[in-house]
């Protein structure tokens, strides 16, 4: 009996003894277990916010009607940008007074990455010709990247006496203001390439504003308007007519839809001035969102389908740095202020 209840006293103690270590390891596993969920619980929190960002589209807001120029390479560029940034890509027109409807809305938009701006020179043009903007070209936006400069080319009338732009400056200063231009959109990159060659040339010819660049045209090629600056797009179909000619091109090269016609700047030094084309995020977009949507841009931009569709109007791709856009856009803004001061053109 002294044995057995000896035993058990010893068998007592050692499972005394072995019950904390039990405890410490049984701790042990719940603490590990409680780290493995946290960390778990870290990693989705970490990974959900990126998943929801692909799963929600880029809004690429264009201040252009749908079938303009500025709607076709958004929309032209948005597949490829999806691709890139593995999320839908949409884009949004919402035309009127000149692109600053889109500009306000971009620039009232959270910068997070999802809706940024396909603008144009009127963007440059606006904060002189405006009045009062309700939102800063410069300090609302972060410039992403140029994607396009498009040349214009400078028209005239069949039977107008002249066959360059040394005759028609010539002609103009012995006639002044007996020569017109047709105005297609007042405001537009096309009036200030108008005013600025009577700026730099010293000539006196008279703007007349049409509600379109259609109407305009037609009164040209009706000889009811003598000049006109306009697009490769609109000129293009209508050179086989014999109705116009065409004087000289806005860019600092020749252009081969043209062959033949020197540039405008070939004779009046210094002149140059063609369209561009690019996209802006809200300003305080945070650094690696806006390399991201560059890349994606500059992706887009290098593509077949955008070079193809580029050349067939006769534009120039292009992409600029960040940096480097957002100094040509302050540099744009100088350059057309000048202009607009000398034309006295204003919008309310």
């Amino acid at each position: 009996m002294m044995t057995d209840s000896y035993n058990h006293r010893r068998e007592t103690r050692r499972e005394q003894d072995v019950r904390p270590a039990r405890r410490r390891a049984q701790l042990r596993g719940a603490a590990g277990a409680l780290a493995w969920s946290l960390a778990s619980l870290m990693t989705v929190a970490a990974i959900a916010p990126a998943a929801r960002a692909q799963d929600r589209p880029l809004r690429i807001v264009v201040g252009a009607p749908a079938g303009g120029t500025t709607d076709t390479l958004a929309r032209t560029m948005s597949d490829e940008m999806g691709q890139v940034l593995k999320r839908p890509v949409v884009v949004e027109n919402k035309a009127g007074a000149g692109g600053n409807i889109a500009a306000d809305i971009v620039a009232k938009s959270k910068p997070d990455g999802d809706t940024i701006l396909m603008s144009f020179t009127g963007h440059t043009i606006n904060a002189t010709l405006y009045k009062k903007l309700p939102f800063d070209p410069i300090k609302d936006f972060t410039p992403i990247t140029i994607v396009a400069t498009v040349p214009s080319v400078l028209i005239a009338n069949s039977s107008v006496p002249v066959n360059d732009i040394a005759e028609l400056i010539e002609f103009a200063k012995k006639n002044p203001g007996k020569l017109n231009f047709a105005i297609g959109a007042s405001g537009s990159s096309l009036h200030m390439a108008g005013d600025q060659f009577k700026m730099m040339s010293g000539v006196d010819i008279v703007n007349v504003p049409y509600k379109g660049t259609g109407p305009a045209l037609t009164d040209v090629l009706a000889g009811q308007v003598e000049l006109m600056f306009a697009s490769t797009i609109n000129v293009l179909p209508h050179l086989k007519g014999g109705k116009i000619k065409v004087l000289g091109v806005t860019s600092a090269e020749p252009m081969k839809q043209f062959p033949g016609v020197k540039p405008i700047g070939a004779t009046l030094k210094g002149f140059e001035s063609n369209a561009w084309f690019g996209l802006f995020g809200p300003a305080g977009l945070p650094a690696d969102v806006t390399a991201r949507l560059h890349e994606a841009a500059r992706a887009a931009v290098d593509s077949p389908s955008f070079q193809s569709r580029l050349e067939n109007d006769g534009a120039r791709p292009l992409t600029m740095k960040p940096q480097e856009f957002a100094d040509f856009v302050v540099h744009d803004v100088e350059r057309w202020a000048k202009v607009i001061k000398f034309s006295g053109a204003t919008v309310e």
